[in-house]
């Protein structure tokens, strides 16, 4: 199993901090890191609301500006990655951080759940794999079975892999139905894994490997007192370490007993620390469908069109004027992504906010 670090925005635009996250995830046994490459514009509308945080409520779009760093910071923690003998891998957000960070060539490029209906990034990321051999790993969380099969669709399979995930912060582990694994594997014929956000470092990690998980995702961060936006679901460096060396114990048990015999006495001992009950639990049915935690999240957390400024009723609709956004907190959810060409040059039937989702609404297409 692959265990990758998400470091994500942890950093708060220190390199040093970068690097000390690195190092902590490389001495805690982490196969690779990841980063996410932001920048605000890409991701959400400055009027989205804010967020409750350590130091006070910042308005969430800030948050995202303040985490902002220019390409030489990714290629430093590229390099520092492979000096430290990990792969690199990275989350773009939009057209012009996936383009800087195809620049530098990272080891794998991590779409997430978020951006899994973000059709401009996916076609832009599928037509330039078409030349580049790099491994793609999409995140699911936020999704059902018809989100996940329109993003493969653009991408393909090759060298994908998936990783099922539930987008709460943090997740409650009984709703993770992890037999996800073994179902998401079989209908959509790719590598399967985790994106954990759950608290427990043991629970979650274990029984992913026993469900034949080939890749865990698990944040990490150097302290939870921080402030960034991920710390106080992230694990600490021995956190992370002790969750490796599970991960490890759980595989080095399959390779001797096989995956089924393996699995199933990977989940026995879950059960005798955690309770059958539980573990059933986290185990679930396999059946996809959004979790009790997220269903509120579905279509403000994925990504929707929204205009970027005030218009009249009467005005013409140019490709400056709407943004594949996230909702997030208090606008109005609009289209989904796949409509976006279809609007772009359609005229407004209304007067329309600056910042609301676009709705049918709203237009007269040709």
């Amino acid at each position: 199993m692959i265990v990758v670090a998400e470091i994500g925005t942890s950093h708060g635009g220190s390199i040093a901090k970068a690097k000390a996250l690195i190092e902590a995830a490389s001495d805690a046994g982490a196969d690779a890191v990841k980063l996410q490459w932001v920048y605000a514009d890409e991701i959400l509308h400055p009027d989205t609301g804010s967020v409750d945080l350590p130091a006070g409520k910042v308005r969430l779009y800030d948050r995202f500006k303040q985490v902002e760093v220019a390409a030489d910071f990714f290629s430093d923690c590229l390099s520092y990655a492979h000096q430290k003998k990990m792969q690199f891998i990275c989350s773009p957000f939009g057209l012009k951080s996936f383009a800087e960070l195809a620049a530098i060539k990272p080891d794998a490029i991590k779409i997430a759940s978020p951006e899994l209906n973000h059709f401009p990034l996916l076609r832009a990321v599928a037509d330039w794999r078409k030349t580049n051999d790099t491994p793609l790993i999409l995140s699911s969380g936020v999704s059902t079975l018809a989100d996940i099969e329109a993003a493969l669709s653009i991408t393909g399979i090759h060298k994908v892999t998936l990783l099922h995930c539930i987008t709460s912060y943090p997740a409650p582990e009984s709703e993770y139905n992890l037999r996800l694994i073994k179902s998401l594997s079989q209908i959509f014929g790719v590598k399967t894994g985790i994106s954990d956000h759950s608290l427990d470092p043991v629970l979650v990690p274990s029984l992913s490997a026993a469900m034949g998980g080939e890749m865990i995702e698990k944040h990490i961060t150097l302290s939870k007192e921080t402030d960034g936006l991920d710390d106080p679901v992230a694990l600490t460096p021995e956190q992370f370490a002790h969750m490796c060396y599970c991960v490890h114990q759980c595989e080095a048990m399959i390779r001797r007993y096989s995956l089924t015999c393996g699995g199933d006495n990977i989940t026995e001992e879950m059960e005798n620390q955690y309770g059958r009950e539980k573990v059933q639990a986290v185990l679930g049915d396999g059946v996809k469908r959004l979790a009790e935690s997220e269903r509120a999240n579905y279509g403000r957390t994925n990504r929707s069109l929204h205009f970027m400024r005030a218009m009249k009723k009467g005005d013409r609709i140019a490709p400056q004027d709407i943004a594949v956004l996230r909702t997030e907190k208090v606008l109005t959810p609009g289209l989904g992504p796949q409509f976006l060409e279809q609007v772009i040059g359609a005229l407004l039937t209304r007067d329309v906010a600056n910042g609301s989702g676009l709705q049918w609404d709203d237009v007269i297409t040709s």
